[in-house]
């Protein structure tokens, strides 16, 4: 939790790009003493175990109604006398709000990770810094995509979920659940962030998802089976047995160092 406690708030002025490949701003740093881990995304303390505690809470473009709580950004300032090349990857866990010409806050361990070695107080300190970021594909080295049952659910009656491990580079903007082996499947609201609900139970039995998947332009259904026992229970996390990993294809310029390519 230390290591979280100091948020870097960059505000951005983008000066150059209208392409969301790879975006260049300006950045003035500001650090409070607050916390991502109980963002609007709804994962808890789990967001202290993504990526290595590389965190982010993204401008509501970025957030879009919580379709992108789990997206990947590659971040990196652009002070070659500080900063490395390569950046750091940040995971979204919450919506900034905060001031309207922001895009990020990030946690500080994420901010100190584009520090060259032995350069991260430096850039703590720093007032204004340039930078450049992109959003990138998860990778979850072959996790699959996990359902977490809120604990708010009651077995039957009343369920929500939270979508945990969303790889590639996509949005999950729709849900339908199922009893396995009907086919009449009902949708599920997003409650906020990553939960989604139902309060139209769809009976007993174990349960199984539709999930629409958009990447880019591109949309398609992902069906994943059997995922819910019938006697499922509130703050467990199951496996959907199945993964997300598309990556949008972008009609964009690369940024012109090779580290982004």
């Amino acid at each position: 939790m230390a290591n979280l406690s100091w948020l870097i708030l960059f505000l951005f002025v983008s000066y150059a790009s209208g392409c969301d490949q790879c975006v260049l701003s300006k950045a003035s740093v500001i650090t409070k003493a607050s916390t991502l881990s109980s963002g609007v995304c709804g994962y808890g303390s789990l967001a202290l175990n993504f990526n290595g505690g590389h965190v982010a809470a993204g401008v509501p473009s970025l957030y879009k109604d919580g379709a992108g709580c789990g997206a990947c950004f590659q971040i990196r300032c652009k002070n070659s006398g500080l900063c490395s090349k390569a950046g750091t990857k940040v995971i979204m866990t919450d919506v900034n709000k905060s001031n309207n010409s922001s895009d990020f806050v990030l946690s500080s361990r994420a901010l100190r990770a584009m520090a060259l070695h032995g350069k991260d107080q430096q850039i703590l300190k720093l007032g204004v810094v340039d930078v450049e970021y992109k959003r990138i594909p998860c990778d979850y080295k072959g996790q699959n995509l996990a359902v977490r049952v809120e604990e708010t659910s009651k077995n039957p009656g009343y369920l929500a979920i939270n979508i945990l491990y969303q790889g590639g580079q996509t949005e999950i903007v729709a849900i339908d659940i199922a009893r396995v082996g009907s086919t009449n499947w009902s949708f599920m609201n997003r409650k906020y962030g990553a939960v989604w609900e139902t309060t139209k139970y769809p009976g007993p039995g174990p349960l199984q998802f539709r999930f629409v998947v958009t990447s880019g332009f591109d949309g398609k259904n992902v069906w994943a089976q059997n995922v819910l026992p019938a006697n499922w229970k509130a703050g467990v996390t199951y496996d959907s047995k199945v993964q997300i990993d598309d990556i949008a294809l972008q009609g964009c310029t690369p940024c012109a160092d090779s580290h982004w390519n």
